[in-house]
């Protein structure tokens, strides 16, 4: 069986849950990065451990659980505190990531999604997606949407969506655009589209893992993905 990766991502407010909502009434395979970003930091977890212990128990809720808006505000004006995190928690999200990917490959799908808000701006991972759709919408849309949405002023949404890489620049990185400037039906109509293309497509990102996987064990196939996605 063959396999390969694609990436989706989009912009505050321009609809990608919409999208992943289709994706996965057609019975895709979508592996959501901000879920795993989350249960990476519950309590038990290697990483929840690591964050106590740099940043103190001050950051932690009575339940124990990690208070995600006091750790914000000691890294959002803290850059070196910022990437000590992210050197926390990014390879506990690959590995988790990695084996939803084995999962779905060892179930025989054809592609998995990897939904990714911030794909294009780091664009570590881009390299390992066989192609990359956004979700896009015009401007005007997108600023309107998400006052309503957040119940923001026009200067509020305004700054909210100065602080992503604008749609207009990630719509040149992305090898497929899903418009969702109209209606929820032309969206979807989109999206049978895109999947229609995927399902069809001869590329993919490794080929006939099955033989090694007995050869090697499971063991083995995991540690092999983890050197090809890390390295």
């Amino acid at each position: 069986s063959t396999m390969f990766l694609v990436g989706l991502s989009g912009g505050i407010a321009s609809g990608k849950s919409t999208v992943v909502a289709v994706l996965r009434e057609l019975g895709c395979a979508v592996i959501d990065a901000d879920v795993i970003a989350r249960e990476v930091v519950q309590p038990h977890f290697k990483a929840y451990r690591q964050i106590v212990h740099y940043f103190g128990t001050e950051i932690l809720f009575e339940s124990g659980e990690i208070n995600r808006e006091a750790l914000g505000n000691i890294i959002f004006s803290h850059p070196e505190k910022r990437q000590l995190l992210n050197s926390i928690t990014h390879p506990e999200i690959q590995k988790e990531m990695l084996k939803q990917i084995l999962k779905y490959f060892m179930l025989g799908y054809r592609y998995v999604i990897l939904d990714i808000p911030l794909l294009f701006e780091t664009n570590r991972l881009t390299k390992f997606m066989k192609y990359t759709v956004l979700v896009y919408c015009d401007p005007p849309t997108q600023l309107s949407r998400l006052m309503k949405r957040n119940g923001l002023s026009q200067a509020e949404a305004e700054a909210r969506i100065a602080s992503q890489l604008p749609l207009d620049e990630k719509r040149k990185l992305a090898s497929h655009i899903i418009d969702n400037s109209g209606d929820r039906e032309s969206t979807r109509q989109q999206v049978l589209r895109l999947h229609a293309r995927l399902e069809d497509s001869l590329d993919f990102l490794w080929a006939r893992l099955a033989v090694g996987t007995v050869v090697v064990g499971l063991g083995g196939l995991v540690y092999l993905l983890l050197r090809h996605f890390i390295s």
